[in-house]
């Protein structure tokens, strides 16, 4: 990845935690590698996520998880391909209390296995597990993001 558009997508990833969702949520990109193949997010339980039990409000859970496998498809694939969040699954196991994370990651080697597919078929719907958990290790929610990958010049008439 050259420089340029190196530096555009780490603009991009400062710029996320003041997006007024996540701000407003507790949301934070804390930690990302230089290929964008792996983000962690935080969510920090605060009065304005806060729901009538006092736990985490599961929109914040999922908020800290939606955007994060197609960011890494969008950056890793290129132009040359349409990138959707198309499906969610998501299982709630215990509360949100405190700080909870979220771990992101596709290989570089899961990536061209996906474009190599796109390639072959014209598009595809892949989908991707990830765990929020609690400091302490606790699994709090499960969840599992369908990724639609189309190429443009894909003709679907055909």
């Amino acid at each position: 990845m050259n420089s340029d558009k190196k530096s555009k997508f780490e603009k991009l990833i400062r710029k996320i935690n003041w997006y007024p969702p996540y701000f407003f949520s507790g949301i934070k990109v804390v930690d990302y590698n230089e290929e964008f193949t792996y983000f962690k997010t935080q969510l920090k339980l605060t009065w304005w996520n806060r729901n009538l039990v006092g736990t985490a409000f599961g929109g914040s859970l999922y908020a800290m998880c939606d955007p994060f496998f197609m960011f890494i498809l969008m950056i890793n694939l290129g132009r040359d391909y349409i990138v959707w969040d198309k499906t969610a699954f998501i299982d709630f196991k215990s509360p949100g209390k405190g700080r909870v994370f979220a771990e992101f990651r596709l290989s570089l080697a899961e990536i061209q296995r996906i474009k190599a597919e796109v390639e072959q078929n014209g598009k595809g719907v892949f989908e991707f597990p990830c765990e929020v958990r609690s400091e302490s290790g606790e699994l709090v929610v499960s969840l599992v993001k369908g990724v639609y990958v189309r190429k443009k010049n894909f003709d679907s008439k055909n």
